[in-house]
């Protein structure tokens, strides 16, 4: 099993965005600390519920700052960033790490980063398909064109190659954020493993995963293949450890509706499209009952009912719901030397 944590870099009511980036950079540091396996990087743009606008540029910074942690994105989106240009940071962070880094890619919202950005609705309603294969194909080919919709250019060298890398994977290792069945059959037509959001329980997470097994089988993957590449799904969760469950419980209750509020209440669509809201209170609620929010031994049950549920072993736990760096920094320490050792594992 592998355990690493979710980083939102989230702005909490009453703080400043240098202390949640602050706070994002000691997580990843303490992370590697306490034995974790990997730290996952989200991006967002315009609002406080996280940010960190370039989730490539930070995991470059924390790749520097750690030796043995794996970082990856979670997710950098797609359809606002040219697939080349996303390549290219992906090459040079897969090499110069020595294949530490995981790329994560996603559809992301119909938010108002569309307009600023220039890539427009189209790019989010129907064009993410064009842009992730033109991202793998730069991932693994020497020399690559286009002739898209909305990508078109002539051949070109690809400079630095993934596989360039000495001793190591041709390319980085990349998964798909999939929220509908149909990111879940691209992922799985395209033979990417998938990113499972935190809002899902095990249920939904488990009917993803059937279907995605099913839908690479009919593309042609033989059965070694499918279940191999069904190893790197990742499933997002929440993690707050205590003595206490209540506790645990009490302290992300406190901490995480004023910040979903202010950073959900943000986002801005980009053709004002109704937008139906969570209520903040009942959806921390949910993701404590969800996810190992709790004791040690609780936490660790969750996580293997969890996969044993599912088939997934590998999690992203957000650690910083309680807006406190000290919390964030014992949470983290406690996830390592009291969960991990309990699933097998620990630093």
């Amino acid at each position: 099993m592998r355990v690493g944590t979710f980083v939102l870099a989230a702005q909490f009511p009453g703080q400043g965005q240098g202390e949640a980036l602050h706070r994002a950079v000691r997580t990843a540091e303490v992370a590697e600390e306490a034995g974790l396996d990997s730290v996952w990087l989200a991006e967002h743009h315009f609002v406080p519920y996280g940010v960190c606008p370039s989730a490539v540029t930070l995991a470059a910074l924390l790749l520097g700052r750690t030796r043995r942690l794996r970082v990856g994105t979670a997710v950098s989106v797609l359809p606002s960033v040219h697939p080349v240009a996303l390549g290219e940071q992906a090459a040079l962070l897969h090499i110069a790490s020595g294949g530490r880094f995981t790329l994560g890619v996603g559809r992301g919202g119909p938010w108002v980063d569309l307009e600023v950005f220039g890539a427009g609705l189209e790019a989010y309603e129907h064009g993410f398909p064009e842009a992730l294969d033109l991202l793998l194909r730069w991932l693994t080919e020497p020399r690559v064109d286009a002739g898209g919709d909305r990508f078109s250019f002539r051949e070109v060298a690809v400079v630095p190659r993934a596989g360039e890398l000495l001793g190591g994977e041709a390319s980085p290792e990349v998964v798909v954020a999939c929220t509908s069945p149909r990111s879940v059959r691209l992922a799985a037509e395209r033979g990417l493993p998938m990113l499972l959001g935190m809002h899902c329980g095990d249920e939904e997470k488990a009917e993803m995963a059937a279907a995605w097994a099913r839908w690479a089988r009919e593309a042609g993957r033989d059965p070694d293949e499918v279940a191999r590449i069904a190893a790197g799904h990742v499933s997002a969760g929440v993690a707050q450890l205590a003595d206490r469950t209540g506790d645990a419980v009490e302290t992300l209750v406190k901490a995480m509706p004023g910040w979903l509020k202010q950073g959900l209440d943000a986002h801005v669509t980009v053709d004002g499209r109704h937008r139906a809201m969570r209520d903040p209170v009942a959806y921390t609620e949910l993701l404590c009952s969800l996810h190992p929010v709790g004791t040690p031994a609780l936490a660790a049950d969750r996580l293997a009912a969890t996969a044993e549920r599912t088939g997934i072993t590998r999690f992203a736990l957000l650690a910083e719901g309680s807006g406190d760096l000290a919390s964030t920094e014992e949470n983290l320490r406690r996830l390592g030397a009291e969960v991990l050792p309990r699933l097998g594992g620990g630093a």
